[in-house]
This record gives C-alpha cells, sequence and structure tokens, in this order.
C-alpha cells in the first residue's frame, strides 16, 4: 500500500470546543430521537425489553470505531443473544468454543448443567426500565486547569515525571535529576527537596518511566547504562543496567512493570525489570527507532522514517506496518491498552486500535518540533502538548476540555496517577497546573 492510500484510508475526527456542537451532533446523527422515543415508551407503559449487558470496550472506542458518532441505545436481545453478548468481542471465536464441557462441574472436567432463566426472571427483567443518561456514572474529565506554580531546574528538562501518591515531581535532563515536594509545586522559587548527581557529568536523561507502584523510577538517555531508582525513603541508585547503545530516546513499561523497552538507533532493548536481566536486543529500522510503547502482548516503534511497527512480543515478529507522511514523534496508549495515539510531525494525531483493523486522524495542521501525548490513568481524557500549546481533550468525545499557552516550547509533560496535577518540562524549568473538576 502506498502512502497516499494509506492516508487516505483514514476516518477523519474533529475536535469540539464546546459541549453543544457534540449534542448538535448526536441530534443530526438520530440519537437524541431514539432517546425520546424509549421515553414515550416508559410513559406510555409499553412493555420494556430486557437490557443487554453492555460489552466493555475502551475508552476511545465508544464513540469512535466508526468514525462517527457511536449509537449507544441498547438493543433489545433474545435470550441466546444476552448469553453470547457477554463475551469480548475482541475474541469471538471464544462463542463459537463455549460449550457444556468447558464449564466447571463437581469434579474437574464434568459438565455443569445451567439451566436457563424462569419465566418470573425474565418478568423482573422486563421491567427493569432503562437507566437514564443523566445518573450514568462517568469516569470524570477536568473542565480546566489552573497554573499554580513553576520549579527551577536550572537545565532543559528533557523527561519529567509525578507521583499520584506523593505528588512528588521528577525533573530529569543534564547531570541530574532533582526531587520537587507538593509544597514546591504551589511555588516558584523554593529550592527542591533533593537532587540526584550522575557519576559522570555529561550524561543526559531524555527518558524517566514512574513503575506503577510509584516507588521507583527508571530513566535512561545519554549514557551507557538504564538507571533504576528506589524513591523511598531517600531517593537512591537501586541498579545500573547496562546497554549497549550510547543514547536511549524513549522508554515503555508494561502494565505490570516486569517488562521495560528501551529504544535506540536501529534496535529496541527488553529487559526483565524484576531480574535485571536483557532478554533481547531487538533490531528494528534503524529511522524507526525514535519513540516506543508496549499495550498487551505487542510494542510499537517509529520515527524519522515516519513509519509505525507494530511487533509480537512472544514471537518478534513484526505485526503490522502503517506508513504515514510524516516523522513520528509520540507513541502513547489509552488504559485498556486497546488504542495506540500516534503524534505526527505536522500535530496530527494518529489512533489505531490494537488488534482491529480501525485507523482514526485528529487533524491539527500545524508543523511543529515537539508533539507529546499523555493519556489519563483514568482513560476519559488525553493530552497533547504541540510545541507551546496544551491540549487537553475528552476521550471518545474529542471535547477540548482546556487549552494552555507556555513562552517556550514543551519538552516533555506528566499527567499524575490520581488525575490531580499536570506538568510540563521546558527551557529551564518545569510548569505545574492543578486540574479542576
Amino acid at each position: 500500500m502506498n502512502r497516499g492510500k494509506e492516508g487516505a484510508s483514514f476516518s477523519t475526527l474533529r475536535i469540539y470546543d464546546e459541549p453543544e456542537e457534540w449534542r448538535n451532533v448526536l441530534e443530526s446523527s438520530g440519537i437524541s430521537s431514539q432517546h425520546e422515543h424509549q421515553a414515550q415508551q416508559r410513559g406510555s407503559g409499553m412493555p420494556q425489553q430486557p437490557l443487554a449487558p453492555q460489552t466493555s470496550h475502551g475508552p476511545v472506542y465508544q464513540e469512535m470505531s466508526s468514525g462517527t458518532p457511536q449509537q449507544w441505545v441498547l438493543q433489545p436481545l433474545d435470550r441466546s443473544e444476552l448469553q453470547a453478548s457477554w463475551l469480548s468481542e475482541a475474541e469471538p471465536e471464544a462463542a463459537a468454543e463455549l460449550d457444556r464441557s468447558f464449564l466447571p462441574g463437581p469434579e474437574c472436567g464434568q459438565p455443569c448443567p445451567s439451566p436457563p432463566p424462569s419465566e418470573e426472571v425474565w418478568s423482573f427483567l422486563r421491567a427493569i426500565p432503562p437507566v437514564p443518561d443523566e445518573v450514568v456514572v462517568r469516569q470524570r474529565a477536568p473542565r480546566e486547569s489552573w497554573k499554580v506554580g513553576n520549579v527551577r531546574h536550572g537545565k532543559k528538562v528533557y523527561a519529567i515525571a509525578i507521583s499520584g501518591s506523593t505528588h512528588h515531581v521528577y525533573t530529569c535532563g543534564h547531570g541530574y535529576i532533582k526531587v520537587w515536594d507538593e509544597s514546591a509545586l504551589h511555588a516558584c522559587n523554593k529550592a527542591p527537596q533533593a537532587q540526584l548527581d550522575f557519576q559522570d557529568r555529561q550524561s543526559r536523561v531524555l527518558a524517566c518511566k514512574l513503575l506503577p507502584d510509584e516507588q521507583s523510577l527508571i530513566t535512561g538517555g545519554l549514557s551507557r547504562n538504564l538507571t533504576l531508582w528506589d524513591l523511598a525513603p531517600t531517593p537512591r541508585v537501586r541498579a545500573q543496567l547496562a546497554s549497549t547503545g550510547p543514547m536511549c530516546y524513549s522508554l515503555a513499561l508494561s502494565s505490570n512493570a516486569q517488562i521495560c523497552l528501551a529504544c535506540f538507533k536501529g534496535f529496541v532493548e527488553i529487559w526483565d525489570l524484576q531480574n535485571q536481566i536483557l532478554i533481547r536486543k531487538h533490531e528494528v529500522p534503524e529511522y524507526g527507532s525514535r519513540c516506543v510503547d508496549i499495550a498487551g502482548n505487542k510494542f510499537w516503534t517509529g520515527g524519522e522514517d515516519a513509519s509505525l511497527y507494530s511487533w509480537d512480543l512472544r514471537s518478534y515478529q513484526r505485526v503490522q506496518e502503517h506508513h504515514f507522511r510524516h516523522e513520528i514523534l509520540s507513541i502513547t496508549h489509552d488504559p485498556s491498552e486497546e488504542w495506540v495515539l500516534v503524534g505526527l510531525r505536522n500535530s496530527d494525531i494518529i489512533i489505531l486500535h490494537t488488534h482491529r483493523r480501525e485507523k482514526l486522524k485528529i487533524f491539527f495542521n500545524k508543523y511543529i518540533h515537539h508533539h507529546n501525548l499523555k493519556f489519563s490513568s483514568c482513560g476519559s481524557y488525553f493530552v497533547t502538548t504541540l510545541d507551546e500549546s496544551i491540549h487537553c481533550l475528552a476521550a471518545p468525545s474529542l471535547q477540548r476540555l482546556f487549552q494552555a499557552e507556555e513562552s517556550t516550547d514543551i519538552l516533555c509533560c506528566d499527567v499524575s496517577s490520581d488525575n490531580q496535577y499536570l506538568v510540563t518540562g521546558s527551557k529551564n524549568s518545569a510548569t505545574v497546573y492543578q486540574l479542576l473538576y
């Protein structure tokens, strides 16, 4: 497939600045009228169909899987469909394989008979009215941000991380890492809680990742080692992992933090963090190794050659290859690990499903030098920085929650796991934003 055809195969998405714009799209698609029809049925006493259990999807899927607003109206199911709908759409073959021999019984391998629901149960289900949209509990997203402080790192902040449990911020750059406690986040000139100096003062941290327990940090960059830090009670080096390349551009962690990927020019190192063992040095295209991310049993690489590659972590075979017209500057995924977001040099964002052939594109159409992407831990929003601009977008509606501007290019960003703070790193400092709900 040539690059022209590849670009034409994307569904295009737009960003909504006001909630009313999104409601207009829903009304034009007929969704509002369907809700009104359901309300009339309830008011007229017409019998209701039993509710179908909803298949769980990632946050982006619900509205963007088809490239058009997803209709969330529940469709009535008969009894056979009700049983099958509990199976994940990601594994449709499981429904065909399901029979009684797979169900647990009194003895191992014995079938366990499961009688169908009685008429009383079906009567009870039919009597349950649909839950109104306004009372559905959804993952919250911030409505705006407040710039609360600025911490002076002293040199360029190439990588940054913030803990959700302690609200400690780690600013990383040339020669050292600075640790800031929460009180410093609301000030402008407060001294850091600690400064972690490298033995080699020429070392430079270009990437850092907090482990899920937020008690450890791993860093990589212009150094012959990846460094694993213990953060509590006092920050200290736990281990130095001898890498085989001179410069690590990007890091990625598996959801359980057992696997760490370090991206170098022309290859990716796959590390067992628990045992601190290099599992494999995996060759990738030389100019497609600027960024790396891991989602489930796949990892993704991309870079200057404007191509995105996905690889199977078990067989190490190339699974997919997508060609774009512009250089890839960042890769991230949503918390469900169903969707991968790719930030391009022209500021566009590509959204790909990890195991289905679904491709979407968000247009910004602005040539940039720095493009960062960070999904929130709750999955209801993500942040993209485009040079000096910050955009926070709701997922999956793509409503623009807030926008901010800084005076210099933003080199990195992070969101705390408790969704209270956004931090950005730039020329000599890091800026702290509190998220308001």
